[in-house]
């Protein structure tokens, strides 16, 4: 009898603990449609750009990219988190919140924007590009009109507007492609054939690179059209009151966010410089090691679709008595897929390789370890939640900013030896020391009972699978059947855990 009832009370309590994890599991797939259809559809030009570019215009490619990671961050001034932290206040206006920030984004891109264009010149040669000072006021432009799209699409998702936020995440990808397509492929025949009709900057193959970025920026223009009815109602009387407060919990998060970009781009800033060869081989080396970092676009695609779900459900969930139980799930659940993404990647590379092209494949190596990294990333992504929720953004930036010293001190160290395979090591190295910290932080300050015992088992299990297949399956079982072995291995293994107690527990009820 008394087994019955303690029966039904876990039951109870499981359900109850799985009804939100339902809601975000489902939400993380809707908004993971958007990034990773979305973003899926974009990576496809990374095989046009490696197929038709040599490695060292497309490091020029990787190199502005990273710069505009940094900038995505600084120009948006930690607003679209201290928006949702607001918002959910109670005392709060939703609309006067949202006021504040997106009328200071713009101010703020206005005077970013102004200042690019008066030096456009100067900035083109300090990067080394005197003949394309159009580099830099493109991309000015393509990083301005990004930041202040990113407090619209805050508010979609703040209010579920979930097939909105699709939308319009697709048809700027989709555009994108177009034009990508457009410019690369089919102008240059357009102007071997029909050159008498057409200025000569058409045919310019010095102007390739440029075209990728004009690409983008057309492709930028049009979602910060389709987010115009998101610019209605602004409160700004209201909104004034509620800067002063959101701009005090925001700005830290510029810190964290920089120093997080320092340690996710910092390497495609500095490989450049560091690296002891001529300028054209270390644009080559650039060029490569960008291209197989795109190789973990499974793992990025899925944290990116976690995070996007997950910000607004860990601030709307907080209040709630089994939070932090609630909160421990979801990171159970997180390490075990993402250990699946690592070991999907890992043992079939030899089918993820042709997605990049043959001149860049001698930098497969970094590929683990890269995949290892933003496991832990994704991991510090979950563990972030006790400085968000406690309001203690400026401890959360000093883990940030040890992360990225770290970053910094180990890629000046690593890279003259190791090359790129320096930075791969560095960032593994980095995100696994700000788990190690934050895990310790959270303990004290919003502790949440995570089950360390399995996560481990997941990541030990995930090597472990990993070596057996690069040592031994490999070689005895064959390139197909044994990975295959290996990696159902691991999901029968995930299922016999986590998805047999659920099942069980619901048919019992």
């Amino acid at each position: 009898m008394f087994s019955q009832a303690f029966l039904l009370t876990n039951s109870n309590n499981l359900k109850i603990l799985l009804n939100p994890l339902r809601k975000l599991a489902s939400q993380t797939v809707l908004y993971g449609l958007s990034t990773i259809i979305g973003r899926f559809l974009n990576y496809l030009l990374v095989p046009l750009y490696t197929y038709t570019l040599p490695a060292a215009d497309y490091g020029v490619v990787s190199e502005f990219y990273a710069y505009a990671g940094f900038f995505g961050v600084f120009l948006v001034f930690g607003l679209e988190t201290g928006y949702f932290r607001f918002r959910t206040k109670s005392e709060g206006d939703q609309a006067a919140s949202y006021s504040a920030a997106l009328s200071f984004l713009i101010l703020g891109n206005v005077f970013f924007l102004i200042v690019v264009q008066s030096y456009s010149g100067f900035l083109s040669e300090s990067l080394r590009y005197p003949h394309h000072p159009e580099y830099v006021i493109w991309f000015s432009w393509i990083l301005s009109m990004d930041a202040i799209a990113a407090l619209p699409f805050a508010r979609l998702r703040a209010e579920e507007r979930v097939w909105r936020f699709v939308s319009i995440k697709i048809i700027e990808i989709l555009t994108g492609i177009g034009l990508n397509l457009f410019f690369i492929l089919l102008m240059p025949k357009a102007a071997s054939v029909y050159s008498e009709y057409l200025p000569t900057k058409f045919a310019d193959p010095d102007l390739r690179v440029g075209y990728i970025f004009l690409a983008n920026l057309l492709a930028s223009s049009l979602k910060l059209l389709l987010l115009l009815p998101q610019f209605r109602g602004l409160k700004l009387k209201q909104g004034i009151t509620l800067l002063r407060p959101m701009l005090a919990y925001s700005l830290p998060m510029v810190v964290i966010g920089f120093a997080g970009m320092i340690n996710e781009m910092l390497d495609r800033v500095v490989l450049k410089l560091l690296l002891p060869y001529d300028l054209n081989t270390n644009l080559r080396m650039l060029g490569i090691y960008g291209a197989c970092y795109k190789l973990s676009i499974l793992m990025s695609l899925f944290i990116q679709a976690f995070r996007y779900a997950g910000e607004p459900f860990f601030f709307s969930y907080s209040g709630r008595a089994d939070a932090s139980k609630v909160y421990a799930l979801v990171m159970r659940y997180f390490v075990s897929f993402c250990v699946f993404i690592f070991l999907l990647v890992t043992l079939f590379i030899d089918v993820f390789k042709y997605f990049i092209g043959a001149e860049y494949r001698e930098g497969l190596d970094v590929v683990p370890v890269l995949l290892l990294a933003n496991l832990f990333l994704g991991i510090y992504v979950n563990l972030s939640i006790w400085y968000k929720l406690t309001d203690k953004t400026v401890l959360g930036a000093g883990v940030s900013i040890f992360g990225a010293t770290l970053t910094v001190l180990l890629n000046i160290w690593l890279i003259p030896t190791m090359g790129y395979m320096g930075s791969a090591w560095a960032t593994l190295v980095c995100y696994g020391s700000m788990v190690v910290i934050s895990y310790g932080l959270s303990r004290r300050y919003y502790p949440i009972p995570y089950p360390l015992g399995r996560i481990f088992f997941y990541l030990l299990l995930g090597m472990g699978i990993y070596a057996a297949n690069r040592y031994w399956v490999r070689q005895n079982m064959g390139e197909w059947l044994g990975p295959a072995s290996l990696l159902l291995i691991y999901m029968i293994v995930c299922s016999w855990l986590d998805l047999r107690p659920i099942m069980r527990k619901r048919f019992k009820t």
